[in-house]
């Protein structure tokens, strides 16, 4: 990956306190700028069949010369995933086989953040935590037409119901963040069971308190101390400027992103 940046990734999951299979699954490859959290759903032999199937697709990802080549091959990839997944639920004659995704891809000086669902991408830069991903889930589109206060949110009956997953449609229907890396950035990726337990102010004082693995370490603990009623996951991706420094690359804009764009699927 051709970037003046060196990332230091950690990452934890953990069953949770209820349930008996973990059926997120995690990938780091930060020698090709790609780190991913998957949370499955269907129980066991589906929800951890789907995450897996989506960690073993981005692993025969390759490195790119350019950020439009990287998001190329990451499109590539989760069309075949998403077609296998729905032939797999057809096969077995079940509703659905699905998975969320949250990945973060990274060429140059820029990053793009893609996800479905309701696993999530956040920024701490400066002191500062911006979550960058928007949940796909039914309790945030009625905070975002004014209907529930985001504080009534955690305890809407229905908070758990997601709006899109891969493997549940025939497109995958993914959304894209994108914008420029600042030396000091925390990316945190993590599924929903971190976020039902932990706050933002609470992640934010975390992620930015010292070793990336620690911090790992510290989310997953307080998750569990407070019920921990999902399987937990997080990556940590910390930046710092290498001694060389390169161009930014052109490439890596909207107009030229292999398709993904905001509210499209891709894959028929």
């Amino acid at each position: 990956m051709s970037s003046p940046f060196a990332f230091e990734t950690a990452s934890a999951s953990h069953v949770g306190k209820v349930r008996e299979v973990n059926e997120d699954s995690l990938i780091a490859l930060p020698e090709i700028g790609l780190w991913a959290v998957a949370d499955g759903m269907g129980g066991h032999g589906g929800g951890d069949v789907a995450s897996a199937a989506v960690v073993a697709a981005l692993r025969t990802m390759e490195g790119s010369d350019s950020a439009a080549q990287l998001l190329a091959e990451f499109e590539d990839r989760i069309i075949g995933v998403n077609a296998d997944l729905r032939a797999l639920a057809k096969a077995r004659a079940t509703q659905v086989i699905g998975t969320t995704i949250a990945a973060m891809l990274i060429h140059g000086v820029h990053y793009a953040c893609v996800w479905c669902g309701d696993s999530r991408a956040y920024l701490l830069r400066e002191g500062a935590l911006t979550q960058i991903s928007r949940d796909h889930s039914e309790v945030q589109d009625l905070v975002d037409r004014g209907i529930l206060e985001p504080g009534e949110a955690k305890r809407w009956p229905r908070r758990n119901v997601i709006t899109r997953a891969l493997g549940v449609a025939d497109q995958a229907a993914l959304e894209i963040g994108d914008g420029p890396i600042m030396a000091g950035d925390r990316f945190l990726l993590c599924s929903d069971g971190l976020t039902a337990h932990v706050d933002d102010s609470e992640i934010a004082a975390l992620l930015g308190a010292g070793d990336p693995q620690k911090a790992c370490a510290r989310l997953i603990s307080l998750t569990l101390q407070r019920g921990a009623s999902d399987n937990v996951s997080v990556i940590i991706i910390a930046c710092e400027y290498e001694t060389r420094t390169i161009r930014a690359d052109p490439s890596w804009q909207p107009e030229t992103m292999a398709g993904i764009v905001p509210d499209r699927g891709i894959g028929a």
